[in-house]
């Protein structure tokens, strides 16, 4: 009477499922690193219905001066003619994957006029983005500026 042992199995069968979730969490993080870049080019080019699709309805951004913004409010930020976004990318982009969660860092760079008078920022940044539904979408995001030293 010969019998596999049920512990075999179960290695056999993590033995096999182990590629399958790396390629599931190298896809799910090529799907953020594109969604990030479809929002810095929402965000630049104004593209107010883009954003809403890819902002959660609780989304909270953290700004430079520790000012908070809900959905609403950044957009509202975003709309304003008043700001012209010439050059806005990010750079050193990593990200990691827990389940459904994605924890994004980067640096930042945006240039532009504001009122007329030109601005640049140099950041760092983190966002968080959730599947829910079957989509992602960013839920938090927080941005400062690197002390130089």
């Amino acid at each position: 009477m010969r019998e596999a042992p049920i512990s075999r199995i179960l290695l056999c069968w993590i033995w096999l499922a182990i590629p399958l979730l790396a390629q599931q969490t190298a896809n799910n993080g090529a799907t953020i690193t594109a969604l990030e870049k479809k929002w810095t080019d929402a965000y630049k080019h104004r593209e107010i219905g883009m954003l809403s699709s890819l902002l959660a309805e609780d989304f909270v951004i953290t700004v430079e001066d520790g000012n908070t913004y809900g959905k609403a409010g950044y957009i509202t930020h975003t709309a304003d003619s008043t700001v012209r976004v010439e050059i806005a990318e990010q750079s050193d982009v990593r990200v990691r994957m827990h389940g459904k969660t994605a924890v994004i860092t980067g640096a930042y760079y945006e240039k532009g006029t504001d009122k007329g008078k030109p601005y640049e920022y140099r950041d760092r940044f983190t966002d968080i983005w959730m599947k829910t539904d079957g989509s992602w979408q960013v839920i938090a995001s927080h941005y400062s500026v690197p002390v130089r030293q």
